[in-house]
Parts: C-alpha cells; sequence; structure tokens
C-alpha cells in the first residue's frame, strides 16, 4: 500500500461498524466478551479485525491522558510553507515524535499541528531550533490549548444498541484520575503505543516488566482514565470523510456552557480553549462540504455568543493520533508519542548560550 493508491473495492458491512465502536469503547477487550455483545463468536469478530487492521482501514491508537505527563503543553501551530516544499516539510514533520495531528489544510496556513511538549521551553526550542530552521518552512504560527475540552478518543460511530454498550462498559467512570505517569508507565505506554491491543507477555519483554506486572498497570493505568484509546477507521469508509477546523472568539464567561453544547455534537472532534485572539479551536467532522454551511448556521442558532473568525478544511490528513496515513486516510504505519529531542538543536542552542554569557 502506498500514498498514492486509489482504494481499494473494500465495503464495510453493520457488523464492521460494530465492531469499530465496540473497540473504541473497549478497546482491549477479548475477542470473546467483544463477540458476545455483538452476538457473533470471537473467531469472527478477530477475523473481522485482522482484515480491517492489515487493510489499513481501522485501527488502535493510544495517548496519555491531557495531564498525565506534569507541565505537559499542547500546542496548535500553523505552518506555512515555500511554494513547491510543502510535501518535503511534511515529510520531514512527519515522524517527529511530539507530532500528534498533522494536516494539510485550505485557507490562511498550509499545515495544521498539534502537537505536544513538556514544558514551555521545549516549546519554544522546537519552534526556533527545529520548525524554524527547517528548509522549506516560510513561517509559523503558535498558540497553547490552555485547556483541551474533548478530543478523538471520544469520538464514536455509534453503532451498537444499548444492550451491547452496556456490555462492553458497565457502569465505568470516564474522568481521569489525577495520577501521573511514573518513568515505568512511560515506557508501557510507548510500547503500548505500537498496537494497544498486543497481550501482556509481549509487552513485558520489550518493557523489562513482567507480564504479571504489565497487566496490574494496564488495568490500573485504564481503571484511573490515565490513557485514552482511539479505535479508527479510513476516513473515506468512516461517513465522515470531511475535517474542518473552525477558529471562534467567545466571551470568557460563556466558556463552560459553550463547550458543554459543543461537546455534545454529533460531529465534534476536537475543541479546546487558546492563548490566542481567536481563543477556541473547534474540530468538526462532516459529511459532505456541502455540511459546513448548515452545520455553522446551527452553531449560530445553538450557540448565539460564539464567532467563527476562520476555517480550515483538511486536504490530507497525514497523521492522526501518532499514526501516518495516506490520503484515503488509511493507517500506514504507526509513530509512538515521544518528547522531541534532536542533538543538533542541543548543540545549536549551546552555541547560543556561550554567546549569550560572553555579552556584556
Amino acid at each position: 500500500m502506498t500514498a498514492v493508491d486509489a482504494p481499494e473495492s473494500v465495503t464495510l458491512d453493520e457488523l464492521d461498524y460494530q465492531l469499530v465502536t465496540a473497540l473504541q469503547l473497549a478497546p482491549r477487550a477479548d475477542w470473546q466478551r467483544i463477540g458476545a455483545a455483538l452476538g457473533v463468536d470471537g473467531s469472527t469478530v478477530a477475523r473481522r479485525w485482522n482484515r480491517l487492521y492489515r487493510s489499513g482501514h481501522a485501527w488502535i491508537s493510544c495517548l496519555p491522558a491531557q495531564l498525565a505527563i506534569p507541565s505537559v503543553v499542547m500546542a496548535i501551530i500553523e505552518v506555512d510553507c515555500v511554494a513547491g516544499r510543502l510535501p518535503e516539510v511534511a515529510a520531514d514533520l512527519a515522524d517527529d515524535v511530539n507530532i500528534v495531528t498533522l494536516e494539510h489544510v485550505t485557507g490562511a496556513r498550509d499545515l495544521l499541528v498539534q502537537a505536544a511538549f513538556t514544558d514551555h521551553v521545549q516549546l519554544g526550542r522546537y519552534l526556533s531550533l527545529r520548525l524554524g530552521r527547517l528548509p522549506g518552512v516560510a513561517s509559523s504560527r503558535t498558540q497553547i490549548a490552555v485547556t483541551v475540552h474533548t478530543e478523538g478518543s471520544r469520538w464514536r460511530l455509534d453503532r451498537l444498541s444499548d444492550p451491547a454498550r452496556q456490555a462492553l462498559t458497565g457502569d465505568r467512570a470516564q474522568t481521569w484520575s489525577g495520577r501521573v505517569f511514573t518513568d515505568e508507565d512511560i515506557r508501557l505506554f510507548q510500547a503500548l503505543s505500537e498496537d494497544p491491543r498486543q497481550p501482556a507477555v509481549q509487552l513485558a519483554e520489550k518493557t523489562a516488566l513482567s507480564p504479571t506486572t504489565v497487566r496490574r498497570r494496564l488495568d490500573r493505568l485504564d481503571a484511573e482514565r490515565s490513557i485514552t484509546y482511539r479505535c479508527e477507521v479510513a476516513r473515506y469508509v468512516s461517513g465522515y470523510p470531511i475535517s474542518v477546523s473552525l477558529w471562534c472568539t467567545l466571551p470568557p464567561a460563556e466558556t463552560q456552557r459553550t463547550v458543554s453544547r459543543l461537546s455534545g455534537m454529533r460531529e465534534t472532534r476536537f475543541c479546546a480553549t487558546l492563548s490566542g485572539s481567536a481563543n477556541l479551536l473547534v474540530v468538526v467532522w462532516l459529511r459532505a462540504v456541502q455540511d459546513i454551511a448548515a452545520f455553522e448556521t446551527r452553531l449560530a442558532v445553538q450557540v448565539p455568543e460564539l464567532t467563527i473568525t476562520d476555517r480550515a478544511v483538511a486536504l490530507w490528513v497525514l497523521k492522526l493520533g501518532g499514526h501516518l496515513l495516506d490520503p484515503h486516510g488509511r493507517n500506514l504505519r504507526s509513530v509512538p508519542l515521544g518528547f522531541w529531542s534532536d542533538p543538533a538543536s542541543d548543540a545549536a542552542e549551546g552555541e547560543l548560550l556561550a554567546r549569550l554569557r560572553k555579552r556584556r
């Protein structure tokens, strides 16, 4: 499979969509449990998942909860490229382990990036010593996501009955516990990111932990909601192939009520308060470009205090949740989340510090 391949003749039937929804709700549940919820045997759902996964039409990713790593900073970066250089810039950025999402978009920027950093200092280093020195980058603009109100792990295809949903989720709480990752948790998370359904024995081999310790830690991290999972489906078969980013202004006093309404909308994929003059970013998934106007009209009625100041339609979501995708939204491979480091940038920073120390 290459990035220029036309989509294979793949049609997802209702059981496929139910399977994806089931894995959105219980991403590490065993196949027997998932099969029982869907009314089929475990071997059937396992076989179907392998077909979807191997063809790139569905996959599972995982990310740490927003605050599970102390002082983490989420940044929204708009990148302008030199004419004709966008492909090479995108290729250079795609494997950066701190980039969660990378999109080629319409409008007043070429690339739109969501990236995570250990702190504001690392963000500054990345912007000046990595992005700012990258050939083909003309300019960039950055805002900090002060609060992420909702994100992709909460988005659902919603193809299950209430009894099936209850069989998979029970009455589990959906809030983060507040406990932060330890070094061993981070090591386990990075191994898990390569394939969130891999067995504990395989994870133990990669982390030098015992299988029993791996199972115990995964159960605890899951119960505490310290890890968020995403079961994704290729956009062209998802029913929601259009991704639109909306920059908005909102009176601070209206944030809680407005965000609650936005998070409850079927189309909302991501919503975050930003540090700039456009203080809210909303990403929605729609069925067609023609639905943009209708969605914005509905927003104006339901949330009249919200003003949309800019919008961008994704032309190619190159990276989503740490997975590289082809133009049709099929999974190519994962890039497990890490935090950016680069020896060349370290050396450049060292030279700058030396110059600053010498000045009187």
